[in-house]
């Protein structure tokens, strides 16, 4: 017998192509067992988007399509299909009742229907799955060609004394109950990438594998929805070993002939997970001592390399699927935007068109315009000139007579940043392009940023690293790319140029110490004390808290993020705007 992993990559609700894949893929002919991802027939995540009678009244529609083509064309005898879909239950005028994650079977002495139901619902960070799902209440064993497999879907793999339930040992219990040893373990997922994951995955499915002393198949989508990614990296792993590795952001197929896998082990029971991967892990970084300060550690070249594919792959995917090739980037001699244009540019595909827009003010210097320009010489990209001086100046002189006051520091700064956006957006709506964001997560944390100026974007590229994490990247870039980026860019000290000889040290704590302060209260939810107890100067954990908590409203009316790492602002942080909020001092 053949398993095939099918790592797929549609758009949510393409139902069209997600039909085209499957006839594609198979006919009359085809043998073996095939394993597609978690809610392959629909996307994920859903959002509302499951609760609009529109698209449940198209749901069922190509499902009863997708029922009768494989029924007309598969032999169940030959072929096994197991398919990640919903089923609805109707009211009587269409509204959902009651929605399941469920795997539908094909094959084996199944005709076509949903056969289980995820058990573990997540509901925390960017899930609500509770919102719009019921919960399976039954582990599954399948019998496919004479070997049984036990099922899974996504979540159900992790531990959690949130859940209160463990689907991994009631299957377990399952097989003693039923005195059946399992042949394998089939994972349906639509996992989300941060970094770290993928090896978390493996040491997790590693434990189960040894439990049950038999393989795991674990099958993930590839795609970029909004904000979040998802990686494939599809595997198979048996005991201590991974014998399979999918593609990384890419789709793929991953054929294995049973005969070829390692033969079943003694199982070793549960007992192996006593020291188990919990889904409280993924949210664990790592914040190291150095000397009186806390940083976060850097990343290797290896992590660099997973982001640096995982940017690549969030600014493309979130532009094919608004439709734009082309990017206008607004450049400042700056590290931030010499990034994003850097990446952009080694993500372009065939026919794609991007170009960098430089505006200086009279606050910017020579050295900003000439790293801009070889820069850009450097990507073989155009970079066009708009100053903003006469438009600064025309403002100001404006504001003089009409309300006999002249306009100054924070004002002045702004008004700058907010005139750059207004030439951006001139120029994308002239040849239809598509901005990307250059802010920082750091920048996002304490509001460094001037909303509606230079926080404009469709999507932020770099709004989940930190402005050390941003360096960190860029050295790696410059060492894989042969110095892509000028050497100066990263060593000039950062500045907005908003004001004569201006740095960025003159309102905030330095990068290394700032970003640790923030990844301690963004992701470990640390308190003032906690900071302090860190080793921290008080004064600037006080004004890191402060600027912390001002902030909400820049962070809620922000562009769309790419998530990448653990904690994240965005889809998976929701904090009320307007609350009282004096408790970060105490």
């Amino acid at each position: 017998m053949n398993l095939t992993l099918h790592q797929t990559h549609h758009q949510v609700a393409d139902f069209g192509a997600i039909f085209t894949y499957l006839k594609e893929n198979f006919d009359k002919n085809s043998e073996g067992l095939h394993v597609f991802p978690e809610l392959f027939l629909c996307g994920y995540p859903l959002q509302d988007l499951c609760l609009q009678k529109p698209f449940v009244k198209a749901y069922q529609k190509f499902l009863n399509d997708c029922e009768n083509w494989i029924k007309k064309t598969l032999d169940p005898k030959k072929c096994c299909l197991l398919l990640g879909g919903l089923k609805y239950s109707l009211t009587s005028n269409g509204i959902p009742q009651k929605i399941e994650n469920v795997i539908y079977q094909f094959g084996g002495d199944t005709s076509f229907e949903p056969i289980y139901t995820k058990r573990l619902l997540p509901n925390y960070d960017i899930f609500d799955e509770k919102k719009y799902f019921s919960k399976g209440e039954k582990s599954k064993i399948i019998n496919v060609f004479g070997k049984n497999f036990g099922v899974l879907i996504c979540e159900d793999m992790w531990a959690s004394n949130f859940y209160q339930i463990d689907p991994v040992n009631d299957l377990f219990n399952h097989t003693v109950d039923e005195n059946i040893e399992l042949d394998g373990i089939i994972n349906l997922s639509a996992s989300p990438f941060v970094l770290g994951k993928k090896e978390k995955r493996h040491k997790r499915a590693i434990e189960i594998s040894k439990v049950f002393g038999c393989p795991y198949f674990y099958t993930n989508r590839v795609g970029g929805e909004d904000e979040i990614l998802f990686d494939g990296s599809s595997f198979v792993a048996n005991q201590d070993s991974i014998l399979v590795q999918g593609a990384f952001f890419s789709k793929d197929q991953k054929m294995l002939n049973w005969d070829d896998l390692p033969k079943k082990v003694t199982p070793m029971g549960l007992e192996i997970l006593k020291e188990s991967s919990t889904w409280e892990e993924l949210f664990q970084s790592e914040l190291i001592p150095q000397g009186k300060n806390t940083v976060i550690k850097p990343w290797s070249d290896e992590e660099c390399e997973q982001i640096f594919e995982a940017l690549k792959f969030g600014v493309q995917e979130y532009a094919t699927k608004s439709t734009f090739s082309n990017f206008t980037i607004a450049l400042s001699g700056g590290m931030d935007s010499a990034l994003v244009l850097t990446i952009l540019r080694l993500s372009l595909k065939p026919g794609q068109y991007l170009e960098a827009v430089y505006m200086p003010s009279v606050h910017s210097s020579p050295l900003s315009y000439d790293l801009s320009l070889e820069l850009c010489q450097n990507l073989k990209i155009p970079m066009k000139t708009l100053p903003i001086k006469f438009l600064h100046s025309t403002t100001k002189n404006l504001f003089q007579q009409t309300y006999e006051e002249p306009f100054q520091g924070l004002t002045d700064e702004n008004v700058q940043s907010r005139l750059r956006g207004t030439l951006l957006y001139t120029r994308s709506n002239q040849i239809n392009s598509m901005v990307v964001n250059t802010s920082n997560k750091s920048e996002l944390a304490v509001g460094y940023s001037t909303q509606y100026g230079d926080s404009v974007g469709a999507i932020s590229m770099l709004g989940d690293l930190f402005k050390s994490q941003v360096y960190r990247l860029a050295e790696y870039l410059n060492k894989k790319f042969d110095t892509i980026i000028p050497e100066e860019i990263i060593t000039r000290p950062p500045t907005a140029e908003l004001r004569e000889n201006q740095v960025d040290t003159e309102s905030l704590p330095p990068y290394d110490r700032l970003d640790a302060m923030l990844e301690g209260i963004l992701n470990y939810r640390y308190t003032k004390q906690d900071l302090l107890d860190l080793g921290f100067l008080q004064e600037e954990v006080e004004k890191t808290l402060n600027m912390y908590r001002r902030n909400e409203y820049k962070r809620f009316q922000f562009c769309p993020i790419i998530k990448v790492a653990t904690k994240s602002f965005g889809f998976g942080y929701r904090v009320p705007m307007s609350k009282k909020s004096d408790f970060y001092q105490n």
